[in-house]
């Protein structure tokens, strides 16, 4: 069948690479891709959101499957466009549909407020919460100032990952909350304000496949958002990723289950939501009990880049058969090896960086036991490779342990050379 992959970072290089193994792949489109997905497909040149394009697309490269990378065309509603686009009618079986949820399902990610009340209504657990508006902005300015510190603000809606600010004083916490809904720090996205009790512990990522009925548990990870060492400073979109965690098994792993996967997926069915794709449980494990922190609609980045390479089961299938609802009966196999990943970023990130940097040294794997995912570069009229964003790439390594395979990653990331480079050498430091 033909695929059509959309996004261009490395999650999208990722997912092509995986989806390309399948034997049931017959030509693999990526939009927009990147030079990395450029090696593994086709390349089509329009935008994630450009929901008339995909479904043109669709037609004259006759897709089967739409899988989508990033969230934001998922809350945008792709799903329901390309439901009325009719394109069973016009394909027939060959049709199988887009891997995501509907708009309104989706909200589970697009809205903090939505979630949070999803939670509660099937008592899945999760921290305390309040939500605020300019409506009734002084109550919530008085709801702060008794609040016990540190103090959890969250925009609403999707802020490109910067919406969440932990503030360790009241006087902080009134400023950003002034900031997100006087100002609109963050547009119409935190119009709304979730205030949020602080959950102290280590957070874990899971990820299950879902026709909104049934689900299959893929993987788990640990991602690093800072960008210093021993998690230090600002906040980023990933500088990288170990698989499996060690405390995300047994024991707490059936909690995880019990209280919160399975609650999910039958509240998916209760609500009447659509959903045909990733739910993406990013937890918190809290002297042993897990909680929710947020839902994601889809696969995070940098976790698909471990995930992925220790899914040993054929994607293609997988994802096939969930559209067909036949998910229920497929296995899901991992690889009992360990997986990282550490990601090379700008000079700068997370805050102003410059593009157009030539790349030299880059890595080349001899097996699949290490992989280059592009995350963020372009190739220059001349064909060179060079930077073309603040993520820049992501080295996987697999290995016997959670510190071999980062002690590998960390070997590629030092190969590859551009002015104002920069990765963390720390990647998996708890577990070495």
């Amino acid at each position: 069948m033909n695929i059509l992959v959309l996004g261009s970072g490395g999650r999208e290089h990722a997912l092509a690479w995986k989806l390309a193994q399948s034997p049931l792949c017959t030509r693999l489109f990526i939009a927009p891709g990147n030079p990395g997905t450029a090696q593994l497909g086709q390349n089509l040149p329009f935008g994630v959101n450009d929901f008339a394009a995909v479904e043109a697309a669709v037609r004259s490269h006759s897709v089967a499957m739409v899988v989508v990378g990033p969230e934001d065309p998922i809350v945008n509603g792709i799903w329901d466009y390309m439901e009325a686009a009719h394109l069973r009618s016009s394909f027939g079986p060959q049709w199988l549909g887009t891997i995501g949820p509907s708009a309104q399902a989706a909200q589970l990610e697009g809205s903090k407020a939505f979630s949070k009340k999803f939670m509660q209504r099937h008592r899945i657990p999760t921290a305390g919460y309040a939500e605020f508006t300019a409506d009734n902005y002084d109550a919530g300015q008085a709801y702060l100032a008794s609040h016990a510190l540190p103090i959890v603000l969250k925009a609403d809606g999707l802020a490109a990952g910067k919406g969440v600010v932990i503030c360790q004083s009241h006087q902080e916490a009134e400023t950003v909350f002034a900031d997100m809904i006087l100002s609109k720090q963050f547009g119409d996205a935190s119009s709304r304000v979730v205030v949020e009790q602080f959950l102290d512990g280590v957070e874990v990522s899971v990820f299950a496949l879902t026709d909104g009925k049934t689900y299959k548990i893929v993987g788990h990870a640990k991602d690093y958002k800072r960008i210093g060492l021993g998690d230090t400073g600002l906040n980023t979109g990933g500088m990288g990723c170990v698989s499996p965690v060690p405390f995300a098994q047994g024991a707490f792993m059936q909690k995880v289950i019990d209280r919160i996967v399975e609650p999910t997926i039958n509240g998916l069915a209760t609500d009447g939501l659509v959903y045909k794709g990733w739910v993406f449980f990013g937890l918190i494990n809290v002297g042993g009990e897990p909680m929710v922190i947020e839902y994601n609609c889809r696969l995070g980045d940098p976790e698909t880049e471990v995930v992925l390479p220790r899914l040993q089961s054929d994607l293609v299938q997988l994802l096939a058969e969930m559209l067909r609802g036949n998910l229920m009966h497929c296995t899901v196999e991992t690889d009992e090896r360990a997986a990282a990943t550490v990601v090379v970023v700008s000079g700068g990130y997370p805050g102003v960086y410059p593009k157009g940097i030539p790349i030299t040294g880059l890595p080349i794997p001899q097996d699949q036991s290490a992989i280059v995912f592009h995350a963020g570069t372009s190739t220059s009229a001349q064909g060179r490779l060079q930077t073309n964003g603040g993520r820049v790439l992501a080295l996987t390594a697999l290995g016997h342990s959670v510190a071999h395979a980062a002690q590998v990653s960390k070997a590629l990331a030092a190969q590859v050379q551009f002015e104002g480079a920069y990765f963390r050498t720390d990647i998996g430091y708890e577990f070495s």
